[in-house]
């Protein structure tokens, strides 16, 4: 072979598929078992051995609680995340915390990471390569939702490492199904990759033409996928046998495997059959001796699609929302790609024809597309002279948290990676000689509200009233969606970085403390000129009836005036304060209004009662 071979990898949910090109053609790699597809599963048997793959998915009814699956849904979340909350009530292993607010899985006597966990199953991929090619293999292109934050692009790098790969690129799903789509034809036009797999759900947007593949826009939900499908099946299931025999089989966790099980079978079954049967012989047996108990139900298809017809709801939305966000009318679309193992489902496929007014592509494999199209990046990627170009955008929004709780976006959501943006900063307190870096993804402008991503301190300033240390922040985004930010005093060229990693993101709490115990060391945004002589005129207004105020609260303690006086003013001072803050040009002319009124009725007022 002239040269090392590499590999495509799908890391998916539920199951997993590895790829490779040759000789110009993309092709998956079968398993040491002879079969395409491998579970996500891993499992410590009794004896203490890994299990991984096919194998660890048979044992997983009698070894419930040491058999890990779906920990996709976990990887790159903190603890604390309401998404790990929820999925502690129906998942039959165990979760724990770890001492950074992290997640830690629990196998037999030791805790493993997501990232952990994930490597056992890339390190199966890696061996199957390995056994196809007959030599090692390093080098991998990994896929991950569009909609994956930083955090959890970065941990599934490090799972990739943890395996012994060295991960070339991280890309996009949607976006390695169309380039599995187009790779080899003369394709030209916008293309939808609507992508509902185990775990998640992502909605790509794309221009193909001459072999370049542009991402327009992308969205999805990182918690919505088959096994919402299969919780609303075993919720059903669950609570019909306590409304008949009392006992929660939730709280079982031998039970909520087989439940589990069932719902996945049934699921599957009801996407080519009206109805399933479900019999769970013994699934119960009542610790007072008395006899067993057993589930036997029907389920048909129209009582599954109306369990889940709020998910394939939410799927729609946000298909609509993320069109609307990259200015794309549907009517536009010249093709809709299905992709993921849950498009099978009739209502699923059913939705998308309805919305795009078009019958979704047929061409190609909804659960191997994804591994094809990270093996032409791959391969892609070491040739000397390759065709394909890609072109992907950053699904969510960066920035940095400033003085008084407010955000500022440095890369707006959907911007083409890799990319970079620098902005100006300056210092929000007189002779402050550091200022704190706290780094933001999300939409919201109160920084609260975004997900804080990691922060870092630049130490050395020169000591100078407030403002007039210029700061320059600059977030980089590489290919792989990974952020880098950096921030230079422009006086002394003192310089510090952050690589923001998994494990370097802050909890809510400790965003909150930060922006109420440290404002003063949070950056300030720089304001163009026109803000800046309306601040300082609402500054001086401020200062002018701060200065009135002791008089007229001796007037009202002479009971010369009466209170409520006091309270106006104070209200008006508030408001004003916050415009200061707030740096909005409307803002401040309303604030100097009302301080104009004030100032001119509180004159009169000590000048006729006080002199």
């Amino acid at each position: 072979m002239d040269q090392e071979p590499v590999i495509g990898i799908d890391l998916g949910t539920t199951n997993s598929v590895v790829a490779t090109v040759q000789n110009g053609q993309a092709s998956v790699i079968k398993n040491r078992s002879g079969a395409n597809l491998t579970p996500s599963v891993v499992a410590m048997a009794v004896n203490g051995k890994r299990l991984v793959g096919s194998i660890a998915r048979r044992q997983a009814v009698t070894n419930a609680e040491n058999t890990a699956f779906a920990v996709k849904r976990l990887i790159g979340r903190k603890w604390s995340s309401p998404q790990v909350q929820e999925a502690l009530k129906v998942l039959s292993y165990k979760l724990v915390g770890g001492e950074h607010d992290d997640v830690k899985v629990v196998l037999g006597d030791k805790d493993y990471s997501p990232q952990e966990i994930s490597a056992m199953v890339l390190g199966e991929l890696k061996a199957d390569a390995e056994a196809y090619f007959g030599c090692a293999v390093k080098q991998a292109v990994i896929t991950v939702p569009a909609y994956f934050n930083d955090g959890q692009r970065q941990a599934t790098k490090d799972a990739g490492k943890i395996a012994g790969l060295e991960v070339l690129r991280i890309i996009n799903e949607p976006t390695s199904a169309a380039l599995a789509y187009g790779f080899g034809k003369q394709v030209d036009g916008k293309v939808a990759v609507f992508d509902l797999g185990g775990g998640t759900f992502d909605i790509s947007l794309l221009q193909i033409s001459s072999g370049v593949f542009e991402v327009l826009g992308s969205g999805g939900d990182t918690f919505l996928g088959g096994e919402d499908f299969d919780f609303a099946i075993i919720k059903k299931l669950a609570d019909d046998f306590h409304q008949e025999h009392g006992p929660d089989l939730r709280k079982e966790r031998m039970a909520l495997q087989r439940l589990k099980e069932a719902a996945e079978k049934a699921k599957c079954e009801l996407s080519t059959t009206a109805e399933a049967h479900i019999n769970l012989p013994f699934i119960y047996t009542p610790t007072s001796g008395a006899s067993a108990m057993h589930l036997n139900e029907t389920l048909t298809r129209d009582d599954l699609e109306e369990l889940t017809r709020h998910l394939v709801s939410r799927c729609i939305e946000r298909t609509k929302a993320t069109l609307d966000e990259a200015g794309v009318k549907k009517e536009e679309i010249g093709e809709v790609i299905l992709v993921g193992g849950m498009t099978r489902m009739p209502s699923v496929a059913r939705a998308v024809r309805e919305y795009f007014g078009r019958e979704p592509c047929k061409g190609v494999h909804p659960d191997e597309v994804v591994a094809l199209g990270a093996a032409i990046q791959a391969s892609a990627l070491v040739e000397e002279h390759s065709n394909v170009v890609l072109l992907d955008v950053t699904p969510h929004s960066l920035g940095v948290a400033l003085v008084h709780g407010y955000a500022r976006t440095l890369i707006p959501k959907n911007t083409t990676v890799p990319t970079s943006a620098t902005e100006m900063f300056s210092t929000s307190a007189d002779f402050q000689t550091s200022v704190k870096i706290v780094v933001l993804q999300g939409e919201s402008e109160i920084a609260t509200k975004n997900e804080p991503l990691g922060e870092f301190l630049l130490s050395g300033l020169r000591p100078a009233p407030r403002g007039e240390v210029e700061i320059a922040v600059t977030f980089e985004i590489s290919a792989d969606g990974i952020v880098s930010v950096s921030a230079k005093d422009t006086t002394t060229g003192k310089r510090q970085s952050i690589t923001v990693t998994a494990s370097g993101g802050l909890t809510q709490d400790e965003l909150v403390r930060i922006i109420d115990e440290q404002r003063d060391y949070l950056l300030e945004a720089q304001v163009d000129e026109e803000v800046r002589k309306k601040r300082a005129e609402v500054q001086e207004q401020i200062s002018q009836v701060e200065a009135l105020l002791p008089k007229i609260k001796e007037l009202v303690a002479a009971k010369t005036l009466g209170a409520e006086v006091v309270n106006k003013v104070e209200k008006v001072l508030r408001s004003a304060r916050g415009a200061v803050d707030g740096r909005e040009l409307s803002s401040l002319s309303t604030a100097g209004d009302d301080l104009g009124k004030t100032l001119s009725g509180l004159g009169a007022v000590v000048n006729r009662l006080g002199s």
